[in-house]
């Protein structure tokens, strides 16, 4: 099928977007932005979970129950990601790379499965990663199930309300190409964030932090 023109700079942005990121957490280069190949070491495991602050959100051992002002962990498998009912807590706790990745990896997987899937799928549905490389790989299936979803989608899917279904937003009182733009911004502004924490780790370390 033929991507409409009105897609297709969307499309172009989300593939520009992952990419970017993907290679910022998985090395073994990435793009700075000048096009050109700047070397990165893979995502560790101590660096996906690290808590550069005190009372932050993150992913955890189911086990060992919420961190601090959450009240449950969302999400499958051993591993939860730190959550709150309405009203969330104010001001927002800090989220760790684990917590931004989990949240993007399951926006995306759960956005694909309510547009073009079964429809089904809930935050509970979705198994959390304890660790970085099983994340990683998460995440890539989440993208490219995302980008598939949008492949299926037509002109007057684009002009859809409800094309998408996802419970946990306002997708069903949206059309679809307003969808599309606002999970670019997603991955744009945490994938930002995600750079960002992991900048500050590698310059702590250089500082000889702990």
């Amino acid at each position: 099928m033929t991507v409409p023109s009105r897609l297709l700079p969307l499309l172009e942005q989300f593939d520009f977007a992952y990419r970017r990121l993907a290679d910022r957490m998985a090395g073994p280069v990435m793009d700075s932005g000048d096009g050109m190949d700047t070397p990165v070491g893979p995502l560790t495991d101590d660096e996906y979970l690290w808590e550069p602050v005190p009372g932050c959100w993150s992913v955890r051992r189911r086990a060992d129950g919420p961190g601090p002002r959450a009240t449950s962990l969302a999400g499958a498998g051993d591993w939860g990601r730190d959550a709150a009912a309405y009203p969330h807590p104010w001001p927002p706790p800090f989220t760790t790379i684990a917590w931004r990745l989990s949240h993007l990896g399951e926006m995306l997987t759960l956005r694909a499965d309510h547009t073009a899937g079964d429809r089904r799928l809930t935050r509970d549905d979705y198994r959390i990663s304890g660790d970085a490389a099983t994340a990683l790989t998460a995440f890539d299936s989440a993208a490219e199930a995302w980008r598939k979803a949008l492949l299926g989608a037509d002109d007057t899917a684009l002009d859809t309300v409800g094309y998408c279904a996802y419970p946990y937003g306002g997708d069903p009182e949206e059309p679809f190409l307003g969808i599309v733009w606002w999970v670019n911004q997603e991955l744009l502004h945490h994938g930002a964030e995600i750079a960002l924490l992991r900048d500050l780790y590698r310059a702590r370390a250089q500082a000889g932090g702990h």
